[in-house]
Formats: C-alpha cells, structure tokens, sequence
C-alpha cells in the first residue's frame, strides 16, 4: 500500500540551521567580548579630562579676558560635559549588552531546540528503519477472552508490496454462535481445508517474519487491541505452547482515537468505534464491515489520519505500544 508513506510525517530540519545558529552565538559572543574591550575608551576620555584639569587651566589663565573665576568656570562646564558624555556612553554600553545577553540567551535557546529537533529526527528515522508495522484484525466466537476462539485472523503491511497482506478463516472446532456479527457460520469454519490455531500459528510467525525488517521490531495494530484482539491473541498462542516473539510490540489505536476527539472537542455518535471513525473521516467501506480485510483496510487509513492529525510520529507510536509480556503481568496482578 502507499499508505506507508502518509502515515508518519518525519518534521526535517537542515543541519546548516544549527549552524548557522552555532555561528550565531559565536559571533554575539564575539560582539559582546569587542563591547567590553572597548571600554579602554572610556579611560581615554578620562585621561583627556585629567589633562582638561592640569594643561588647559594655564592657558586659561594667560588669557586677558579670562579671570580665575571664568577658568574655573569654564573647567566645571566642561568637566561638566565630560561627566555627561560618560554618562550618556555607559548607558550606552548597558543597553548594548542587555541586548546583546538577551539576543544570547535567545539564540542558545534556539539552538537547544533545534538540537533537541534534530535529535528527534534522526531518532525517528533509525526506527523507521526498524519498526514494520502491521495492522491486523480477528474475529471471535464471542467476547470471553478465555473462553472464545479466533475464527478469522487478518492482517497488511503497510509497507505495501507483494504478499503485504494475510487473511484466513481459522477452525474452532466449535459451533460458532454469532455469524449475526460477522457473517462467518459454523459450516464456514469447521470444515478440514481451514486451518486450526495450531496449523496457523507457524504460518502466521512465517509471514511475519518475512515481512520483519533485519534486526527490527514488528508493531502490531489493532483497535481495542489492549483488551480484545491482542488478549485473544495470546491465549491462542498459549492454548498451543507458543510464546508471543519478544519483538513483536502493540498498539491499540482506541486511546488514539479518543485522544484526537478530546483534543478537537469533537462529537461522535458511536463514540469511538472503528465504523464511527470511517463516517467521520470519509472512508468507504470496502468489503464488509466486521470481516477481518475490511476492517483492516479501514483501520489502515485511520491510524494514517489519526497519527497526522495528533503529529504523532514513529518513536511516538512506539512510546505507547506494549508488549504480549505487560497484557500477562497485569492479568496475574488481577488474579
């Protein structure tokens, strides 16, 4: 599929801004250190008002028009003067450098932020190196995690490709009491050509695996995944003497959703279903609603939408995904 490529929007920011920034400060600073070096100025002015008050007042004073009085004067004037342009100089300075301190600690604070961005970035890219994710879907012969079976399990890739998408009837070995939810009959299932849970569970690890990025995590999707899918999922596994592989993680797309509506104040008729999800967002249905493919097909575009619309990226989506191993542990806390 081409949804892969809109569902994680990766923010870029040229390296030459950091840079530039860098250059920046370097170059306040710079300025900062030539303010403070000019103030040898400053005693120069100083020094000519020395000389003002030892030279100057003689030749004050050989002038006929000039009493000592008028000398005097003339001195405190321009003493005077010299006082204010000091005065008038390190206002001056102190202006420049308050601007010039604020001007670095602003520019430090940008180049902090951008750092941090750039940070991000480049962490978001080595996961999405890593991280294949796979939305997926089951139906069951019922709600009781301990007690009902997977009788369809689906899934795709939406790194997209060739085989990027899985979908099987899966046999019970029990009459299915429910078809009025999906449309999967007791006749549909038990029959020896579908596969029982044990025959599948090899064939679904295969295909993930070949779908699994060298050395990489593989995401799991799935909506009110946390308290249905991914459960029944690990019972299925257990009831044959599977253990669920450490590298596959989960993510239930429900608290996404309800996040996104609390945010954007925005009001659904059936709260936050997956079909309330697809009218809202315009999504056609393809295939029937609560089969496996369908609903995967769905959920794809929303976990696109839904992940735009909150600027989630991957390290974000892998920050609220769980593992089979926290669904056990918190199972046994209960017990």
């Amino acid at each position: 599929m081409r949804a892969v490529s809109m569902c994680f929007s990766i923010l870029q920011v040229p390296r030459c801004r950091i840079h530039t920034l860098a250059s920046f400060w370097w170059d306040g600073a710079h300025g900062l250190g030539n303010t403070y070096r000019s103030s040898s100025s400053f005693k120069f002015l100083g020094s000519n008002t020395n000389g003002l008050e030892g030279g100057n007042s003689r030749r004050w004073a050989r002038r006929p028009i000039t009493s000592k009085s008028e000398g005097k004067n003339k001195f405190t004037q321009s003493s005077e003067r010299s006082n204010i342009r000091h005065e008038i100089v390190d206002e001056t300075i102190s202006t420049s450098t308050n601007l010039i301190i604020g001007k670095l600690e602003l520019s430090e604070s940008q180049r902090l932020q951008y750092c941090e961005v750039q940070d991000r970035v480049a962490k978001d890219k080595e996961l999405a190196k890593l991280v294949t994710v796979i939305v997926f879907d089951t139906e069951t012969t019922g709600l009781s995690r301990t007690n009902d079976k997977i009788i369809e399990f689906g899934c795709q890739d939406l790194s997209g490709g060739v085989n990027s998408t899985f979908q099987t009837l899966v046999n019970p070995e029990r009459i299915v009491p429910n078809p009025h939810i999906h449309g999967i009959t007791t006749h549909m299932v038990n029959r020896p050509d579908v596969p029982r849970m044990k025959d599948l569970i090899p064939i679904l690890l295969e295909y993930i695996k070949s779908r699994q990025k060298p050395g990489g995590i593989v995401l799991l999707v799935a909506h009110n995944g946390r308290s249905f899918d991914v459960p029944f999922l690990i019972n299925e596994f257990s009831r044959c003497g599977i253990e669920i592989p450490e590298n596959w993680r989960f993510l239930d797309t429900l608290p996404l959703v309800r996040e996104l509506i609390k945010s954007s104040g925005s009001k659904l008729p059936s709260g936050a279903s997956l079909q309330a999800m697809r009218k809202f967002y315009g999504i056609p249905l393809v295939g029937s609603a609560h089969r496996v493919l369908g609903d995967v097909n769905v959920l794809a575009r929303i976990l696109q939408k839904v992940s735009f619309d909150l600027k989630l990226t991957v390290s974000d989506l892998m920050d609220r995904s769980f593992t089979a191993s926290d669904i056990i542990n918190l199972k046994k806390k209960k017990n």
